[in-house]
């Protein structure tokens, strides 16, 4: 049996490229740019997930992994 990639949906890149955008913003803290997150901090506060760069780092491994999701996973 061969996988046989597909294109992922355009959905799915826009939310990996969005995950990507947030997780250099809090791996590499920068400044003006993690004020601006404040209202996605205060959602994922009640997760416990705070903005810190640990959050940065789950963010871009996440984005990663959902292009790779979306390729191999017909409809992703």
């Amino acid at each position: 049996m061969r996988l046989h990639p597909n294109p992922p949906r355009m959905v799915t890149v826009a939310l990996a490229v969005a995950l990507a955008v947030v997780g250099v913003i809090l791996a590499w803290p920068i400044e003006p740019a993690v004020s601006l997150l404040a209202p996605i901090g205060d959602i994922t506060g009640g997760f416990g997930l705070g903005l810190t760069p640990a959050t940065g780092y789950l963010c871009l491994l996440a984005s990663s992994a959902l292009l790779v999701a979306g390729s191999l996973l017909p409809g992703i």
